[in-house]
Parts: structure tokens; sequence; C-alpha cells
């Protein structure tokens, strides 16, 4: 699997069963975005043609792996389950120095790995379809899942192992095998995740991983008409590009996208208790979740004191090397994404925002070699203003005060997105209301808007995905598709519809 040389580790694409260089002969390094002279190693720069050679496996593979017995392929699972397990921190080590959250956060990102692979391994015996009673005499109705053929999976950079769990267990339960791209600032844990089925015993060219650049290797799996599903995560932006270049063959395309996620804090919300939700919502990865709770809104008659403790907390919080148990927040993933974080604290002063923590990028001392900012909060703020509106994907929260119940569920929906949303109130019907009213795939009551669980779906409205779910036994519905059948055994020809049975 891996090369040694004298500068760092050289790891390689997986395909067929087998790990081999690209035939570019190109590299790229993966570094520690807390400390950047930490090279971790360098990965293969693939090319079309690499891509290519992994659909042709998976293809080949498909002929066989579709009539594996789902039990079977489950059992497969299940023993990839317990290796993610008994590897849980070395795992989560790994993804800690290649992504940059906090140990307790790659712990868990590794642990959602295992109880998503787990919960899907026990779908191999419970891929339910229908029986239903015939219109006419002497027939059989029912129907059944049957898998799509080759899977195209692309994923992100902030939940490295997790994600890739959502999309591909399912897939293979269901009887598709799988291209894999993973993002290119996190393809160790990818790599780790993929090693870990290959010894649970799947069959070569089942799952092939190749890395690289989305405009190489990524946009040759969307157009190539031998995938005939590609399940994406990332950005709106991106999003729509996937689906344009999908549409032409016809793939079924699955979009998970952005989100401006919003708690809305009430006038008789336990404020405490909100401001740790507020604290964990929108810094948890450094507010690099497309879950993060990156607006609050907040009721006049206890704004003043919800912004004293809020301020106060993340003020307080310990910014740092993941690995080290003290810290608290992590640095961004890349100067590219501290860029990003930077421009929209310049956009908010801008704006007339006014900060309350923060606003800085912490580039000195023991941090000077990582990408760390400040937790950051802007108060007073508009719900028009662009940093309340677009994603930024950093630790950066702006809080917006409102007058009533109703004008907060006004300003959480007035957004392009449609993730995740939250409530702190002890009123049961103000909690009820929120729930049918606010346009989210998700929400949640007197708790942030993060914390998702693997048995529900997840997925978002709006410009946050295109109507597929994540996780549950919905994942099931991405990758599958229904035939129904029908059986007649009266020996003689019935039309549906025309022909009505004898009472």
């Amino acid at each position: 699997m891996t090369t040694a040389t004298a500068k760092a580790t050289t790891y390689h694409n997986f395909i067929d069963g087998s790990w081999i260089a690209s035939v570019s002969g190109d590299l790229f390094e993966n570094r520690n975005p807390a400390n950047a002279d930490d090279l971790i190693g360098t990965f293969q720069k693939s090319t079309r043609q690499d891509v290519q050679m992994a659909i042709d496996a998976a293809r080949r593979a498909f002929e066989h792996w579709r009539l594996v017995p789902a039990p079977r392929r489950a059992e497969i699972l299940y023993r990839a389950a317990q290796l993610l397990a008994e590897r849980k921190e070395a795992l989560a080590r790994d993804m800690t120095r290649e992504m940059g959250k906090v140990l307790d956060e790659t712990r868990g990102d590794v642990q959602e790995a295992i109880d998503m692979t787990y919960f899907i391994a026990g779908e191999g015996r419970r891929q339910y379809g229908q029986t239903v009673p015939s219109e006419l005499r002497d027939k059989f109705a029912m129907s059944i899942r049957q898998p799509l053929g080759v899977c195209a999976i692309i994923t992100p950079w902030n939940f490295p192992m997790a994600i890739p769990s959502w999309k591909i267990i399912p897939a293979l339960v269901c009887g598709n095998t799988v291209v894999f791209k993973p993002a290119t600032l996190t393809p160790l844990s990818a790599l780790n995740f993929v090693k870990i089925l290959e010894e649970a015993g799947l069959p070569k060219g089942v799952v092939n991983l190749v890395t690289g650049g989305g405009a190489e290797v990524g946009n040759a799996m969307l157009v190539s008409d031998q995938v005939r599903v590609v399940s994406f995560t990332g950005s709106t932006e991106v999003g729509r590009t996937v689906s344009e270049q999908a549409a032409p063959s016809f793939k079924k395309v699955h979009l998970e996208m952005g989100g401006k996620n919003v708690i809305m804090v009430m006038d008789d919300a336990n404020v405490e208790l909100a401001v740790d939700g507020c604290l964990w919502g929108g810094f948890g990865t450094s507010g690099q979740r497309c879950t993060a709770a990156s607006r609050v809104v907040v009721h006049e008659t206890v704004y003043a004191q919800f912004v004293k403790q809020f301020t106060a907390r993340a003020d307080a919080l310990r910014v740092g090397d993941g690995l080290d148990p003290k810290t608290q927040m992590g640095p961004s993933v890349s100067q590219g994404q501290l860029e990003t974080v930077m421009k929209y604290v310049a956009i908010g002063k801008q704006e007339g925002a006014k900060l309350s923590a923060g606003g800085e990028s912490l580039r000195t001392g023991a941090l000077a070699k990582g990408f760390f900012h400040q937790p950051t909060i802007f108060i007073d703020v508009a719900p028009t203003m662009r940093i309340a509106q677009e994603e930024i994907f950093g630790p950066v929260v702006s809080v917006i005060p409102c007058k009533s119940f109703e004008e907060a569920i006004a300003i959480g929906n007035n957004v392009a997105y449609g993730l995740s949303a939250s409530i702190y109130t002890q009123d049961i019907n103000r909690a009820f209301t929120a729930m049918r009213d606010m346009d989210t795939g998700i929400f949640y009551v007197n708790a942030p808007t993060i914390g998702a669980e693997v048995h529900l779906p997840f997925g978002g409205t709006k410009q946050t995905g295109n109507g597929h779910r994540e996780a549950g036994t919905a994942a099931l519905d991405v990758f599958s598709e229904w035939k129904s059948i029908y059986v007649d055994f009266s020996g003689k020809l019935q039309r549906a519809q025309i022909d009505t049975a004898d009472l």
C-alpha cells in the first residue's frame, strides 16, 4: 500500500484490488493544518486514465457482487465495523493530524463511521419490498430493491471518514460497486477507511480509491456513461456543476451541499444551556460543518444576557493543535479556508456589524505554522448582511436580535439553505410550531444544530440538497431502485384495469 521514502510516505490508489501508482507519476502533498512543516505524506495526482481503470474494475466487479446475497455482503461490512472499532484511536489521531479538528471530535468522526457501518450491515437482512394483493385472481404482485451499478462517491474534508461511510456502506450493502474520490485535503483518512474494507474481505474491484483534484478525477467520474449513481457532498456551487455534468447520461445524482443554520433563543429559554449549545454549534470543528450554527437569533429580552455570556465563553476557548488534550478548537483546514474566514470578517466589519469576540487570525508563537483563527462573534447583525446569508465555513457566528417568536422563524427561513435549525424554549407550543414551520431537513429543540444520529435521515431543503437523504434506511433509496414484479398463475391472459375479477 505504501512506499517509504526519505522525505515522506507515498500512498497509492486502490484499483481492482491492488495499490498502484497513478499513470501520471505525479504526486501531491498532504500537510498538517496545525503545523504546515509536518508533511503527512504524498498521494497520487491521478488522471482520467486512472479513473477509467477504476470504473472498468468496478463495472467488472459489479457482475459478481450484485449476485452475492445481501446478508453475505453485510457480513463483510460487519467485520469492517469491528476493525474500525479496534483501530479507532489510531484512525482518529491520523485524522486530527491531517484535518485539524480536536481529538475528541475525530474520535466522534470515526465512531460515526463505526455506527453507520454496523447499522447498514443490519440492512443486509432488511431490504424489504412490498407484497400487495392483485386486482386479478391467481396473480401475485410484489416489489424488490435492486442495485444500480457503479457509484461515484465524492466526499469533503470536514468529516473524512464519517461521510464516506454514509455513502459507501449503503452502496455496498445494496449490491453496487464504488469509485471513491476523497477530498485532496484529507486523503489519508479515506485511504485508511478503504484499507479496512479491503481487510474485511471485499472482493477486488468492489471499492476503488482514486485520489486527485476535482477537475481531473471528479469530472471524469461525472461524465462516464458507466457510472450510474453520483453521491456528492460539498459546496452548493460545485454541486450545481455536478448536477449539470451528470445530467446528459441520466445518472441518479445525490447532492448534499451548504447550510446557513440558525439557533433561535426565545425569551423563556434557559440562557446558560443556549450558550452551551451555541458555543458547540458555532465553534465545534472550527465552524467547518455544513450543520454549524453560524446564525443565532435571540429575543430582545434576553439579548444582552446572552451576548455577555456567549462572548465570555468564546473568548475563553483554547485554540491550538487538536492533538493537545487542552485544545478546544483547532485550525482551519488550509490557508485558503483561513483566508475565506478573514475575508468574511472584513465583510462583516464593512457591513456595520459589531465585533463582540475574536476577529483576528492567530499566526504567532506556537500557532505560527498553522491556519488558526480566533473564535469570532458579530453582534447586532442585520438578517440581510452577507455574514448572515452566506456560508463561511469557519469560526464566525452572527448574533441577530428579534422581537418575537414569529420574527425569529421568519429570519431563520430567510436564507438560501435549509439544512438544520434549532430552538431554545420551554414552551411546547412554540417548539412544535417551529418544528412545523422551519423549512429545514433537520430540527432540534433545546440542542444545537449539530448532532445528527445515523439511524435517521440526514439532508436538507432548498439549496442544501436535491431531495435525497443520507443515513437511516433512507440511504438505501439513493443506492437502489425499485422493481415491481407480477406473477400470473391463472393460465390465461388477464388484462389489468380491463378484465375485472368475478366476485
